[in-house]
């Protein structure tokens, strides 16, 4: 098989973790850009752990394009209480899933990570280089090794087999669909709950962890998907591309946007007594911007669409019922 294998809209795509975040997103953009025959597998119908079930699933399918979006993942609480299950899941997963995909004759493999791959006290903005250069945030690093491991298979399997496998590692992701649990969400669906639960409740102030002066990167998960089918067009290098927005705002910002959103006329609290966290996180995305790749949504439509979404989920919804609403089935 040669590299930067020429791929068509007419090819069958497999997106793993279709149902996920990142996984609906990427069906939504193949939709959009022509791909016709999409293959889809529930973790019910495909456990991506099992060795001979996923050897099984490409003898008979054998795509010719595959995007690894499944991942086991989870917050800062998850990532430390149980370490064995992200690294042996996530491990089992990508072996399984790029192993299968080379072996069944993929001409076009596109593997997901994450920003927690660089070193805990990266420089920034972070670039692709400094992978492997500084301990890891010990938190998550049990996912971290993991997804690294997967950048290393692909690199491995394009040496020794020639296998066009690339690497994708995108910043802090949010878009329609999230998880927006009180516990376990990210920072924009757990702020967008909170405000919104505050104007139903006519709450006279919200409270922020921290001094909300940590500066994040935040990226739609539409821009996501878009950014993963230009690579998939356009790119076959052995090194992985960040996938970022290049534009950051603090957590306060990020809160008084969100609270404009929701109508809230409260007072927003900081609570320094908690921690901030990675002081800044911003990944360089000047590989993927020189391919002549750009975001199309702004933050501020991306958090109004959000904050639609949520709306919608939950118009009906009791406090109880909101506790255990909109986790992603996988």
């Amino acid at each position: 098989m040669t590299l930067n294998a020429h791929i068509t809209k007419e090819m069958k795509v497999y997106v793993a973790g279709h149902r996920g975040l990142v996984g609906s997103a990427l069906c939504r953009a193949l939709k959009r850009k022509g791909y016709g025959t999409l293959v889809t597998r529930t973790h019910a119908e495909l456990d991506l752990c099992e060795q001979q079930a996923v050897r099984a699933f490409f003898a008979l399918e054998r795509p010719e394009i595959v995007i690894l979006a499944a991942a086991k993942v989870g917050g800062i609480y998850a990532n430390a209480t149980y370490p064995a299950e992200f690294i042996y899941q996530n491990l089992q997963i990508q072996n399984n899933v790029i192993d299968s995909a080379w072996r069944n004759g993929c001409k076009k493999f596109l593997f997901l990570g994450s920003s927690c791959i660089y070193p805990k006290l990266c420089p920034q903005p972070i670039k692709e280089e400094y992978l492997l250069t500084g301990s890891l945030e010990p938190t998550n690093d049990a996912y971290a090794l993991a997804k690294i491991a997967g950048i290393k298979m692909c690199q491995a399997y394009r040496k020794q087999y020639g296998f066009d496998a690339i690497a994708a590692m995108p910043t802090n992701l949010y878009g329609p669909g999230d998880n927006y649990h009180p516990e376990n969400s990210h920072v924009v669906p757990a702020l967008i709950r909170k405000f919104s639960e505050a104007v139903h409740n006519k709450d006279a102030s919200v409270t922020l962890w921290g001094t909300g002066r940590a500066l994040r990167e935040f990226l739609h998960v539409d821009d996501m998907a878009d950014a993963c089918v230009f690579l998939l067009e356009n790119y076959s290098g052995a090194e992985h591309v960040n996938v970022g927005s290049g534009k950051e705002c603090t957590i306060l910002e990020l809160a008084q946007r969100i609270a404009q959103i929701a109508a809230f006329t409260g007072e927003i609290v900081t609570d320094t007594s908690k921690p901030d966290g990675t002081p800044r996180k911003l990944m360089d995305s000047a590989k993927l911007f020189g391919m002549g790749w750009r975001p199309k949504i702004s933050l501020q439509q991306g958090l109004e669409e959000c904050y639609r979404d949520f709306s919608e989920q939950h118009r009906s919804s009791s406090g109880a019922d909101l506790a255990h609403a909109s986790r992603s089935p996988g």
